[in-house]
């Protein structure tokens, strides 16, 4: 994000900390703030309903949810790492982090359920994780020139100081936001197929759907923000080139 600052600043308009405007410093302390509450809101209640005992382990709620759904063919794997849990179309794992694969707990069992949501999607080809999926090269290689980009402004090459080059890095950024845009309602549709189906399944009354809910929203939440955070700085930054040509 720092590095993006020096990128900018050889072309937008200065007049605050190290030649930067002042509104994109609010802009990064607030997307930084609301990601940090967020973060730690969710640490604090996986923290809290790791403590609620569950019969069975996420894993065994995992298959539980593949094969009630009438899904085969998706393993459920352990990963190692902390909140590294996710789904992946391309091999049809669900892939738990070890806290979640071993754990008896609500929390456990919530993100199980909210994984599995995915291999749903994926197997009801949910339009929004069809869209998501296709995007994914076009972000990769936006994601990768844009560090090349950034590299290009750090050093000052005279490149950089082309207005058509700053949009070309604009328009990358542009498709980084619109990827975490579309990540918004994949993430919200999996929490909402994990709490059906564990109402239907006679678990939300051993882990408290109340409970469940609320670490899924939190979780959700995180992506929420990113998507805010970047939307803001790509507004400002457009406003900003916009400023610029009219100057001109």
């Amino acid at each position: 994000m720092i590095s993006e600052l020096h990128v900018l600043a050889q072309y937008l308009p200065g007049g605050g900390f190290m030649g930067i405007s002042m509104t994109y410093w609010i802009i990064i302390g607030l997307s930084m703030l609301a990601s940090f509450g967020v973060s730690a809101m969710l640490k604090r209640r996986f923290r809290e309903y790791s403590e609620i005992p569950m019969p069975i382990s996420g894993a065994e709620v995992a298959e539980m949810m593949l094969r009630q759904n009438g899904i085969n063919d998706v393993r459920v794997v352990s990963v190692p790492g902390h909140l590294t849990d996710h789904y992946d179309p391309t091999t049809k794992t669900v892939n738990l982090s070890e806290p979640v694969f071993y754990s008896n707990s609500v929390a456990a069992a919530a993100v199980a359920a909210h994984e599995c949501g995915h291999a749903v999607q994926h197997q009801q080809a949910y339009a929004w994780l069809g869209f998501r999926s296709k995007m994914v090269p076009a972000v990769n290689i936006a994601s990768n020139m844009l560090n090349v980009l950034m590299l290009v402004g750090i050093f000052g090459l005279s490149l950089f100081h082309s207005p058509v080059m700053l949009w070309i890095w604009v328009a990358f950024f542009a498709v980084t936001t619109l990827f975490s845009f579309v990540t918004l309602p994949v993430e919200f549709d999996a929490s909402r197929r994990a709490l059906a189906w564990i109402d239907r399944s006679g678990l939300a009354a051993t882990m408290e759907h109340r409970k469940a809910k609320n670490a899924l929203f939190w979780a959700a939440m995180t992506y929420v923000v990113a998507a805010l955070g970047s939307l803001a700085q790509l507004l400002y930054y457009v406003m900003m080139l916009l400023g610029n040509q009219r100057r001109d």
